[in-house]
């Protein structure tokens, strides 16, 4: 169903599943382009489905165009391009996959639908010779899902590292900076607008894991189950691991990182990790993103930018729609380039660990620890020994050690935690692996 190629037509009409913040201001972005010379096809709101038509937004579209029922979008005529802004897989996955069966395009900001369902949804596009777009479910406004799509097919990508949820970025950089506790923060965050009042999604890593699944598919050119994502999120972090950090030479962040190779396999994760205070992802504070892609040909590309937000956000879709009204309308989508990678076990991985615990002050406890590492086959990089906020009769022990094997270092934790003279194991993080660092 193409939509190019035309001068002197009508408008092409764009029907919203959704008038929530973001929606509102993809109406306002069209509504003011609509009668733009700029470009070759005008676009036009036609419909706009919504729970409540009688809410009062702020965006006042006139009772014509807003509608409760969402066959007023799928199946009006004048509907070229379906945007479905709801979030969540269902109901979603069932007005996209009817408007692409259609024959109308679709656009979507949708990361969880199209990390469970996205291959399933493009196979339907492709069947129908229509378009599925998707660059505002990762990183807001940052381009980072058309560059993985088109610009980038010549490299085999062989990294990705991203800090791709504005809400625990704001947390853990307040955290860094100000000394705050998670609690705090988080009802800081709330109170702003940057956290939901379930704040799960973000905190607990499943929003990143989902953003993740969506750019491993495009990297690797295969499905990456959200099973196979390795998720923690940052709910143990505690200011004074900031502090150690810092002394240590890093910062926390969250981060979302796969690597593949043809010979090991693909490895996908979600954590926290310490980063160096040297390299640029250190520097991704408050509420911005950043996609670090490691390509065999361009090497190290940086995409940094507003990840949330109604603008951004809008900016990446209404984007989407001028692609698919000034293009051919063929969606590319080839299913024989999706070949399975061999998913490797979080076990595997291997990395330098921070491990922070706290400890009766007496001699020994240091010499024991050790001793269990020693014996997992794990080397100690790095101690610090703090007293402890409260009890002076314990200390913070803090033991960085060289890098090892996840499956050894979980064996070591367990042991650890057994040990009479540590009283607990208060924080176990992982420190991401730069070139040069090791």
């Amino acid at each position: 169903m193409g939509v190019s190629g035309q001068t002197n037509v009508s408008a092409v009409g764009v029907g919203l599943l959704g008038l929530g913040v973001v929606g509102s201001a993809v109406a306002k972005a069209l509504l003011s382009r609509d009668q733009s010379k700029e470009r070759k096809i005008p676009l036009a709101l036609v419909s706009a489905v919504v729970r409540d038509p009688n809410k009062l937004r702020s965006i006042d579209l006139g009772q014509s165009i807003v509608t409760d029922d969402p066959q007023a979008v799928i199946d009006n005529n004048s509907v070229s391009i379906v945007v479905e802004l709801m979030g969540g897989e269902n109901p979603a996955f069932d007005y996209i996959s009817s408007s692409l069966k259609a024959g109308k395009h679709v656009v979507t900001a949708n990361k969880e639908v199209m990390c469970k369902r996205g291959n399933e949804l493009l196979r339907i596009a492709a069947d129908n010779n229509v378009e599925l777009k998707y660059e505002a479910s990762v990183g807001g406004g940052i381009p980072i899902i058309g560059p993985l799509t088109n610009d980038l097919v010549a490299n085999r990508i062989q990294s990705i590292r991203a800090i791709i949820n504005g809400t625990t970025n704001f947390i853990l950089t307040k955290m860094a900076y100000e000394g705050a506790d998670f609690d705090d923060v988080l009802a800081e965050a709330q109170s702003l607008g940057y956290a939901e009042a379930d704040p799960t999604a973000d905190v607990d890593g499943f929003d990143a894991m989902y953003k993740l699944s969506v750019l491993a598919r495009l990297a690797y050119h295969t499905e990456m189950p959200v099973e196979g994502i390795h998720r923690e999120g940052i709910r143990d972090i505690h200011s004074k691991d900031f502090r150690y950090a810092g002394e240590l030479g890093f910062t926390i962040k969250l981060l979302a990182a796969a690597q593949a190779s043809d010979e090991s396999g693909l490895l996908a994760r979600v954590h926290p990790a310490l980063i160096p205070l040297e390299v640029p992802m250190a520097s991704v504070n408050g509420v911005l993103n950043a996609v670090e892609v490691e390509g065999d040909l361009v090497g190290s590309l940086w995409f940094q930018g507003p990840g949330a937000g109604a603008e951004p956000t809008a900016s990446a879709v209404v984007g989407d729609i001028l692609k698919i009204s000034e293009s051919s309308g063929i969606n590319s989508y080839d299913s024989a380039t999706f070949a399975p990678f061999n998913i490797i076990p979080m076990n595997d991985h291997v990395c330098q660990y921070y491990m922070r615990l706290t400890a009766s002050d007496q001699p020994g406890v240091l010499a024991n620890v050790a001793r269990v590492l020693g014996d997992a086959g794990i080397s100690i990089s790095a101690v610090l020994q703090k007293d402890t906020d409260i009890e002076k009769t314990q200390a913070d022990l803090v033991i960085m050690t060289h890098p090892a094997r996840e499956a050894n270092m979980q064996t070591a934790v367990s042991l650890i935690r057994k040990l009479e003279t540590v009283i607990q194991l208060d924080n176990l993080i992982r420190v991401e692996n730069y070139a040069g660092r090791l």
